[in-house]
């Protein structure tokens, strides 16, 4: 079980706080409250500590960790967005540039997720992260071309 130590400088014995295996998210209303009697029983009663000041670093650190949450749900959404984006590109002609900067181009045969996005594999084998696409050059090649010859 982790410690927290006291608020108050004067008291010496550590605070008990819930395991800190799931964040900030893993101190529920029960264990917030212990922490905070607690906290409240170790005080000097002729010099109480302010707990406003308590109550402020405490949601403080759940603001944090509910934007660090967030942001962890919007990548995994762009990645997701990113990916099928990419994969209706199968069959398509792009150019881009690969990892290395160079120019390439081809026919986009698979789409791949990999942790730095999608990658898209062009025909030959060759690599074109979709974060390196410049352009999407002709509509694929099939029967199914659009009728009025806008490019879909």
């Amino acid at each position: 079980m982790a410690t927290v130590q006291s608020v108050n400088a004067s008291a010496r014995s550590p605070v008990s706080a819930p395991p800190a295996s799931k964040g900030v998210d893993a101190l529920g209303s029960q264990d917030f409250l212990k922490l905070i009697f607690t906290e409240l029983g170790k005080q000097d009663p002729l010099k109480p500590n302010d707990t406003n000041t308590l109550l402020q670093q405490l949601s403080t650190i759940r603001s944090i960790q509910s934007d660090v949450d967030l942001s962890d749900r919007l990548a995994r959404l762009v990645g997701q967005n990113e990916l099928a984006s990419a994969g209706g590109l199968i069959g398509r002609r792009v150019a881009g540039l690969d990892p290395d900067a160079e120019r390439i181009e081809g026919q986009v045969i698979s789409v791949t997720k990999t942790k730095e996005g999608a990658v898209l594999t062009l025909d030959g084998g060759r690599k074109l992260p979709y974060s390196g696409l410049e352009s999407i050059l002709e509509a694929a090649v099939r029967g199914d071309a659009p009728e009025n010859g806008a490019e879909s």
